[in-house]
């Protein structure tokens, strides 16, 4: 709140700074595994007096200079650019907190590019010894930069001792400084095989490609395996609520876990194939595929670490709206708009509503929240909230959602955010700002547990469709296994009497007094929610379905209904009545004519 907010609504900055760092990394680590690969090749070279591996080395030299000095370079800047107009308030806080360790870094950079330039510049005409020992400094170079960056990243992480003491020395060498250090070499050897498998494929001499593919696959396993145990304990000694999201707890970073293991499991069978069975017919296709997968493994691991943080961009100091932990109980009291420096308005006045919440939006939630863009789109997430249950949504977001900040300022200050959220962004008129009910103060229990646990994703409306014709012991039953209803949905673990009071509720939905209106509902609608939902969109997102049956009739389109797991292995057997299936068909048909 003490710098001007750089404002990409659809794109978000923590989009720019994941694209751009990941890039970075995936670079960054090659010029450290990447300077030791380049030492002992050309070893080996020297000791089997083979010119042909000395010339590789050479030309993967060249390779590596442009990759690493000049893209890496380009990136290098590019990522403090970002970081300094994203996140300005942590970057300026880690350069004062650990200024000596920048300043030692960038000496340590300096002579990475001076030893790189002189290796490649003298290959071929300085004597073997002392161009090995060029090749040495860079690497030794390389890797002490790792080591600094390495204690400074894990401080964002885990910032361990200093909390209590502020010393240096204490949130360098933080809890996961090893365990990151030595996962992070490992990784750096891996990504220098993986690199190495470039340039092998292009080998003209079928003696020499074979030669160096298969100890460049050697870097890969070897690497692959020791990362694994320095892996786990990575992950061990996080802190507990880090590790609850990386076990399950945050679906982001579960799909960025399932996207690494996929990469990992792509590289370990492309490595053994290159390096057991088939080094001889190393080509562009496999290197590709091992970019791939190296890539997409260094964005999963990235993109963890980075969500393990949440909600903090340094953990327990400042979160990741760059209010400060220490802060927000002031701010509660004081409100946050007389504490800002870059709002429009920094007195609270109920004619500005809007205008003070989007200022807060800006400040508080555009850091994770994109307007309609890729990342984090605030807009389906509060479609279905009603005005009452997003202020008291946002009274509780951290209680609810411990990765999300919580708000910081007065309740009118919270109550403008829920305005511009509800009728700024998604356009509902404030005179229907009204719950089922009443105001949140007059929620029934049950209620307020609809509100806790079922609104984000169903509207009253649409359960009371959902439920229309069920008897109060058909809605009890249901609460006990709502994954047996629609395996999309996470079974309640409320209590007993909780389950009671939602019962009320929903049952309540159903009598003459209530004001809640019915959705118009397609059978077919409901089938395919229940049924596919899970694996397929209609036209967006994930696995668009539409587009897979585009030109089909529809009793091609039933027929098919009948034997999913004919069309495809993987498609479990569509397990509904006949009238279900014809009414997914219809459903599907008019979802087609409607496209076209």
């Amino acid at each position: 709140m003490n710098y001007p907010m750089w404002y990409l609504p659809e794109i978000g900055g923590g989009t720019m700074i994941a694209l751009i760092a990941i890039i970075h990394v995936f670079v960054s680590h090659f010029a450290v595994g990447g300077g030791l690969y380049l030492v002992l090749a050309e070893r080996k070279g020297i000791r089997e007096h083979d010119r042909g591996i000395l010339d590789f080395t050479k030309k993967h030299t060249k390779f590596f200079l442009l990759v690493t000095m000049v893209f890496g370079g380009l990136t290098g800047v590019a990522i403090w650019f970002i970081i300094s107009l994203v996140h300005p308030s942590a970057t300026s806080f880690l350069i004062h907190t650990f200024v000596f360790a920048w300043a030692t870094e960038w000496v340590f950079f300096l002579v990475e590019i001076v030893a790189l330039f002189i290796y490649f510049y003298t290959f071929g005409r300085m004597d073997h010894r002392n161009h090995q020992i060029i090749g040495w400094i860079y690497f030794v170079a390389a890797w002490i930069s790792l080591f600094i960056i390495n204690g400074i990243i894990g401080f964002m992480l885990t910032p361990g001792g200093w909390l209590q003491d502020g010393d240096f020395w204490s949130g360098f060498f933080n809890p996961t400084f090893w365990p990151a250090l030595f996962f992070r070499t490992f990784v750096a050897l891996m990504m220098a095989g993986s690199y190495a498998f470039v340039t092998t494929a292009f080998i003209k001499d079928a003696t020499l490609k074979r030669t160096m593919t298969v100890f460049s696959g050697k870097w890969v396993l070897g690497a692959l395996l020791a990362a694994l145990p320095s892996g786990i304990w990575y992950v061990s000694v996080l802190p507990q609520p880090a590790m609850e999201l990386v076990k399950g707890a945050s679906p982001t970073i579960s799909r960025a876990l399932s996207y690494g293991t996929y990469a990992i499991v792509g590289i370990l069978i492309v490595s053994l194939l290159l390096t057991l069975t088939k080094p001889a017919r190393h080509n562009g296709i496999y290197a590709t595929v091992v970019m791939v997968c190296a890539f997409l493994f260094m964005g999963s691991f990235e993109w963890t670490r980075e969500g393990a943080r949440r909600p903090y961009v340094l953990n327990e100091i400042m979160y990741s709206n760059s209010i400060y932990k220490k802060d927000v109980e002031r701010l509660n009291t004081e409100g946050f708009l007389q504490n800002a420096k870059w709002v429009r308005i920094q007195e609270f006045h109920e004619e500005s509503l809007l205008e003070i919440g989007q200022d807060l939006f800006k400040n508080q939630c555009y850091a994770c929240h994109t307007i309609g863009g890729f990342n984090n789109d605030i807009l389906p997430r509060t479609a279905n909230m009603s005005f009452p249950v997003l202020v008291n949504y946002l009274e509780t977001i951290h209680d609810r959602r411990y990765f999300m900040p919580p708000f910081a300022g007065t309740s009118d200050e919270l109550r403008a955010l829920a305005t511009y959220i509800y009728s700024g962004l998604q356009g509902k008129s404030m005179a229907s700002a009204v719950l089922v009910t009443g105001g949140v103060a007059e929620m029934s229990p049950g209620e307020q547990l609809f509100a806790d646990n079922c609104v984000f994703c169903h509207e009253a409306e649409l359960i009371k469709t959902k439920t229309i014709g069920w008897s109060r012991d058909k809605i009890r039953l249901g609460m006990d296994n709502l994954s047996g209803l629609n395996p999309a949905m996470p079974d309640f673990n409320g209590s007993e009497l909780e389950k009671e009071h939602l019962s009320d509720f929903i049952l309540a939905l159903h009598s003459p007094e209530s004001k809640v209106m019915g959705t118009p509902h397609h059978l077919g609608e409901s089938v395919f929610e229940t049924h596919c939902s899970m694996c397929h969109s209609l036209t967006a997102d994930y696995n668009p379905l539409l587009p897979k049956i585009e030109g089909w009739d529809r009793m091609r389109l039933r027929q098919a209904l009948d034997q999913l797991d004919a069309l495809n292995p993987a498609m479990p057997p569509l397990q509904a009545s006949d009238e279900e299936k014809d009414a997914l068909a219809d459903y599907l048909m008019e979802e087609s004519r409607e496209v076209m």
